[in-house]
């Protein structure tokens, strides 16, 4: 388990430019006051951005994830076992259209806090 924190905390130090701009935008309870954690130990996972009392896991892809769909389905079946919702976004729809990710995020927010 230690190893998984030190490796979140490597992915920390080198986020990506997607990473780092919608980071801008959750940290600090800016969202509607919910706490989100970045780069997170979870069900054998790093997620990328985790809000633990929403039970909302957010996972950024870039291309690379193209060759890794089976891959990103096992992991997303794994948190949801957890109890987690999982949203994925592209990197280029974080950089290019963040109003947009930032209102599906804050929709589903909302959502869990109605239910």
């Amino acid at each position: 388990m230690q190893r998984q924190w030190t490796r979140a905390r490597q992915l920390r130090n080198a986020s990506t430019d997607a990473e780092r701009r919608l980071w801008y935008f959750l940290r600090r309870r800016q969202l509607a006051g919910h706490r989100f954690r970045r780069q997170y130990p979870l069900a054998g996972y790093i997620v990328d951005f985790i809000c633990v009392p929403a039970r909302l896991v957010i996972e950024l892809d870039g291309g690379q994830h193209l060759d890794a769909i089976e891959y990103d389905e096992r992991r997303s079946a794994a948190l949801q076992r957890e109890g987690y919702r999982v949203l994925r976004f592209w990197n280029d729809d974080v950089l290019l259209r963040t109003d947009d990710v930032m209102r599906e995020i804050f929709r589903v927010l909302e959502e869990k806090s109605e239910a």
